[in-house]
């Protein structure tokens, strides 16, 4: 060995050999710790992919007479907290889902001159979350004043054991028995032991199959009005359980409800006019080509159409439908729960949860969205106001026609232009995105609104010319509006500590 290689040697084993018992303990102790925790690591990897093959724990049994959410809650508990919120008190600008019930015809006086003659002059809220389907129905004044049919439980209530029951099993049977009954009689049937079959506002069973959580469609309705729609589209023999993808069904779901309809005359029957298409101008040429009308206008005589709720409507006419979102990825975004991706069940405004509902696909600040939405929401209300004036002088013109003798056949033409600038005043108003779901569409149909009223205003004014009083007539009904004291209670944040048979009530309630 060479001298230099034998120094080197010696100098290395003098430096091993000086290595402490404390050094060599420590080494000994990380080393086991480091495997300790590898293993950890290993175990929670393993547990978090055992959650998302088992991501519940059917602790007890729910079938499809189930329809108290709190029993559901047992086995989903993420899913039954969230739907408890929707009873919280939170506002956006233009309302929300889980709104204050403000009294919307005492804010825009027009909407009674709009609804002349109708339930709705009597009393319109801001809508309120999905907990309150049920109570809100109960206590508004158009329930309590103006008889209503049956049907109206197809979309406030679990209502699909009472469909069993009436109708023996056959639910669409049960479906067409209810709705020609008066609401008081359907709405407090029982079972053959006293049982109370509605209880219970929306709830799991309407959307989910029971211990499997698999989205699904109940209401008769819409099972009949998509089949008509994608024979519309082309499209034979749809059967939407069968037929519909799964993020298809993120959207149906919803549009079981949040849609425009109407009650059939023979059974009262709840009907989704979508045989000619989704549009406004597509459901008002269903309904000339039916001859139906909802009402008979109190100051002009003339046979009106009501707008219910056309969420899914203008919603499919719009950018995001375009691309492939539902209804659920911006009103029930995913949040995580350990390894689980769990739907917020709280549905609201995305404005009340930009972050989830939102910036998911958008990458900008929060501010720069929200203004977005503001902007395009402040000119459709601001179109909406346009509209609304050029349609109350409408009716005040042909109010004025009318006290000087005219008829509704002398005034056929302008009356049909009031039906159609009101039915689309009232299909933007109405439905609950105050134009956001599609912008360009909403523009298009209220531009159209203001055209058909001034068009109809110039055909009375023409015909009446010089003799036309609009001032001796009152078009906005002075009786019959709810005050606000006596609007549905507020119901406040109040969560139940343990799962209980059903959600908080109001002092009145």
């Amino acid at each position: 060995m060479l001298p230099g290689a034998e120094r080197f040697t010696r100098r290395v084993s003098s430096r091993a050999g000086a290595v402490s018992p404390r050094v060599l303990l420590t080494i000994f102790v990380v080393g086991i710790l480091v495997a300790v925790g590898i293993a950890a690591l290993l175990i929670t990897i393993g547990e978090r992919r055992a959650e998302t093959r088992h991501p519940y724990q059917l602790l007890t049994r729910v079938d499809d007479d189930t329809t108290d959410p709190a029993e559901w809650g047992v086995n989903w508990r993420s899913q039954y907290e969230s739907y408890l919120r929707t009873t919280d008190w939170e506002r956006t600008r233009y309302g929300g889902s889980d709104a204050i019930p403000i009294s919307k015809i005492h804010e825009s006086p027009w909407l009674r001159a709009m609804w002349s003659g109708y339930a709705f002059s009597l009393d319109y809220r801001e809508s309120r979350g999905h907990a309150f389907t049920l109570h809100d129905q109960d206590h508004t004044q158009r329930v309590l004043q103006r008889a209503q049919p049956g049907s109206c439980l197809h979309c406030h209530a679990a209502v699909m054991p009472l469909y069993r029951e009436v109708g023996d099993g056959d639910e669409m049977e049960g479906f067409r028995r209810v709705s020609a009954m008066p609401w008081n009689e359907a709405r407090f049937l029982t079972d053959d032991d006293g049982n109370p079959l509605v209880e219970h506002p929306v709830s799991c069973v309407d959307c989910h199959v029971p211990n499997s959580m698999e989205l699904r469609i109940t209401r008769p309705a819409f099972k009949v009005g998509i089949t008509a729609l994608k024979a519309f589209e082309g499209v034979r023999d749809y059967d939407v359980n069968r037929d519909a993808s799964r993020q298809e069904m993120r959207t149906y779901v919803c549009a079981q409800c949040h849609v425009e309809y109407y009650f059939e005359p023979e059974y009262n029957m709840v009907v989704y006019p979508w045989s000619q298409g989704l549009r406004a101008d597509q459901q008002e040429a269903y309904y000339d080509s039916i001859g139906f009308s909802d009402w008979t206008h109190g100051a002009t005589g003339g046979g009106m159409l009501k707008a219910q709720h056309p969420e899914f409507e203008l919603f499919s006419q719009g950018t995001h439908a375009a691309a492939g979102v539902s209804c659920s990825d911006c009103h029930m975004p995913y949040q995580r729960e350990g390894a689980q991706k769990v739907s917020d069940h709280h549905v609201r405004s995305p404005l009340l949860n930009i972050n989830r509902a939102c910036q998911t696909c958008h990458s900008v600040p929060e501010e720069e969205l929200f203004q977005r939405v503001a902007t395009i929401q402040d000119r459709t209300d601001a179109l909406i106001k346009r509209s609304a004036d050029a349609l109350v002088d409408l009716i005040e013109t042909l109010a004025a026609a009318r006290a000087l003798g005219a008829d509704t056949t002398e005034l056929r033409d302008a009356l049909q232009m009031q039906r159609s600038a009101q039915w689309r005043i009232d299909w933007i108003y109405s439905e609950g995105s105050h134009g956001f779901h599609a912008p360009q569409e909403s523009a298009r149909i209220l531009a159209e609104a203001m055209d058909y009223a001034r068009q109809g205003e110039r055909m009375v004014v023409e015909r009446y010319a010089g003799r036309l009083d609009r001032d001796a007539v009152e078009v906005i009904p002075p009786l019959g509006v709810t005050p606000d004291e006596e609007a549905p209670a507020r119901v406040g944040p109040t969560v139940p500590t343990r799962p209980g048979p059903g959600l908080p009530e109001s002092p009145e309630g």
